[in-house]
């Protein structure tokens, strides 16, 4: 009796498998959520399909290990270097693209990221 369960069960699962589950005459395809794309595309984990601000996106490069060339590449994907010859003082966090040398810079960004005030998280 065990043997017979056994031997429809198994015959059953491998049935199933031949097969896509259908619906009416056409297979059962799954569709992912609009947003599981983009959430999967974004550099930083906090970002759930909402465009975040500037300050928020610099604010996530200082959980890199400070002066390392990974968080300058996070805030030079923030705000791309466009460098000039000879740069006055930068009065705001976009100034400081304008860096031709990477030490300035990333000094420039820190100072900037580390004085915005904590957002609260959504």
């Amino acid at each position: 009796m065990i043997l017979a369960v056994a031997a429809v069960l198994y015959s059953a699962s491998a049935f199933a498998q031949d097969k896509p589950p259908m619906v009416g005459d056409k297979p059962l395809v799954q569709v992912k959520p609009k947003g599981a794309k983009a959430a999967a595309a974004t550099a930083t984990p906090a970002a759930k399909g909402k465009p975040q601000s500037i300050a928020a996106r610099l604010q996530a490069c200082l959980d890199i290990d400070d002066g390392t060339k990974d968080r300058l590449n996070c805030y030079d994907a923030v705000i791309p270097p466009a460098p000039k010859p000879k740069p006055a003082k930068a009065k705001g966090y976009a100034d400081c693209r304008f860096f031709k040398e990477e030490d300035e810079r990333l000094a420039c960004f820190n100072g900037f990221a580390e004085s915005i005030p904590k957002l609260p998280k959504t």
